[in-house]
């Protein structure tokens, strides 16, 4: 395995700081509690961290609304813990990656308000999307466009006389206006937070929304104005994927070059790319751009072997073909948890729980790097009865809908205890979290997670610990197997097969023998349905 390159085939755990540990006591998780979880991560196995943001930010869009792009939210704690938390990681031999947010910020930041207070046409208004609106009076709004968490992409502003002025444009939410980055003061203000947190020790970033940045420079009316709201994808090709973005990404991998080349300690670029294919995803990954692009065609992939065959070679054709590693990823803090979205109802036990094991065991078998979202390997469910009035999504606030809401996966995680907090938080008895766990979740509490060798925090540890002392594991090619109907079968260099059945009737195995590791009851020779196992050939 090449450690100079570590990004190659690393697996980075993502941190949903409000949702891992709190330290103070308020029910929000905390840059000390993440510090106090590090031993907890290396027991486990991952070679780095993808903390969320952390930034001073009026939580909006829980962070995703930046008001400071080089400072700690006082909820989460200040700089100095900051450095805390990267010293205590390194000496741990955890890399920590920071999550910065490009294309918008929060309608809270000072360069916002400059331009909320200027007139129109001056250098502040500059930095945004402002324009004027359409119709006699401007009433209208500048195109159609539609934002994706709901209701139209502009907002009319008062101008400081009073009257009606322009509208601004914002993509997500009109507390996250989008910057201009046709503005040269935009890409240096950012490049100046770059170098901010390289000069404080982290290993790299996980770009927000890496697609986007650019808008066609006429902001035309699009022909499918309701396109990203109804995907709540980035999928407008007037507001996504414009081809200037890929001049960022290279400027911005040679300032991450320019650190590597002081120390010798390579810095990580991964990029948040939803783009329509495996060929368009592998242009930001190109050897100057983007080290790493989530690859989220097999997050979206139906429980099916055809279709799961069908996403991985396409981007074993297309992305490994640029000289980089495909980065794989089963959930995030945006996705229904994969336990629930393969079928588990809350609580239970079944047929989700083991679909989400044998993906898992997929996952960490395939070339290349791997993302785990927190939780993930406790085969937590989604929460899906969460109350109205606790509801913080956006996405709920600005349609009056539960559909496709992302607070029942960032409900805080369950440590200890057989009732919440579950450990969550150190405050006094009956401190409440920020979000309500439910009474099910002391089943998949951490300490009986660690003592239960079946548990799925066992699979995940045990096959991190194969994929590091593997050499088939992590970087390199598979090669697939001739196997029955519903079940796909790979090798990974010498004689190492990963097997999984996505039927429900047992089948023979591909190979004979004990498996090294099955993610359910594995006979030898047989592979129970929605089973993933890794054998070694001994033909």
């Amino acid at each position: 395995m090449n450690r100079h390159h570590w990004w190659r085939d690393a697996v980075i755990y993502q941190v949903y700081v409000r949702s891992f540990l709190d330290s103070t006591g308020d029910g929000i998780g905390d840059l000390a509690g993440v510090r106090a979880g590090l031993p907890y991560l290396k027991k486990l196995g991952v070679d780095g961290i993808w903390l969320s943001p952390f930034y001073p930010s009026p939580q909006h869009d829980h962070g995703y609304d930046v008001a400071d792009y080089r400072d700690v939210d006082p909820v989460f704690g200040d700089l100095a813990e900051f450095d805390r938390l990267v010293t205590a990681a390194r000496r741990l031999g955890i890399r920590v990656l920071l999550d910065i947010v490009p294309n918008h910020c929060s309608s809270e930041h000072p360069w916002f308000r400059d331009a909320l207070a200027a007139a129109p046409g001056s250098p502040e208004r500059a930095r945004f999307h402002f324009a004027p609106g359409r119709g006699p009076d401007g009433a209208e709004p500048p195109n159609n466009w539609h934002a994706m968490f709901g209701g139209p992409a502009w907002t009319r502003v008062t101008e400081p006389d009073g009257r009606p002025g322009q509208w601004y444009l914002h993509m997500f939410t009109p507390e996250q206006p989008d910057w201009n980055w046709r503005e040269p003061e935009v890409a240096a203000e950012f490049d100046r937070t770059l170098r901010f947190w390289l000069d404080q020790g982290v290993d790299g970033f996980r770009i927000d929304v890496a697609a986007g940045l650019f808008k066609h420079p006429e902001l035309p009316d699009s022909p499918d104005p309701e396109a990203d709201a109804r995907t709540r994808d980035s999928v407008n090709p007037l507001a996504w994927n414009q081809p200037e973005v890929h001049d960022v990404w290279r400027h911005w991998r040679s300032v991450c070059e320019e650190y590597t080349a002081r120390d010798g300690r390579e810095r990580l670029l991964v990029g948040e790319v939803s783009v329509p294919t495996a060929r368009e995803h592998a242009r930001y990954v190109r050897p100057d751009e983007l080290h790493q692009a989530f690859f989220f065609d097999l997050l979206g992939a139906p429980w099916d072997a055809d279709a799961f065959r069908k996403v991985i070679s396409e981007a074993m054709l297309d992305i490994a073909g640029t000289g980089s590693t495909v980065t794989w990823v089963l959930n995030n803090h945006d996705q229904v948890r994969t336990v629930t979205r393969y079928g588990e109802p809350a609580g239970g036990s079944g047929l989700g729980a083991a679909r989400a094991r044998a993906a898992a065991l997929l996952m960490l078998a395939l070339p290349g790097a791997a993302y785990i979202y927190q939780g993930e390997e406790l085969g937590l469910p989604e929460v899906v009865d969460l109350p109205d009035d606790v509801l913080t999504d956006p996405i709920f606030r600005r349609t009056g809908s539960r559909a496709r809401i992302r607070d029942g996966c960032r409900v805080p995680l369950p440590w200890s205890g057989q009732a919440s907090p579950f450990g969550f938080t150190s405050g006094a008895e009956g401190a409440k979290p920020w979000l309500p766990q439910p009474e099910y979740f002391a089943e998949y509490a951490t300490h009986r997670a660690l003592a239960d060798t079946r548990s799925s925090w066992h699979l995940y540890r045990d096959g991190l610990q194969l994929r590091s002392a593997m050499p088939q594991l992590g970087e390199g090619a598979l090669r697939w197997l001739d196997t029955q109907p519903g079940v796909l079968a790979f090798s990974r260099g010498e004689g190492l097969v990963c097997a999984v059945n996505f039927g429900t009737a047992p089948v023979p195995a591909p190979v004979a023998g004990t498996p090294l590791l099955a993610s359910g009851p594995c006979p030898p020779g047989v592979l129970p349905g929605s089973t993933a196992a890794w054998w070694i050939d001994g033909s």
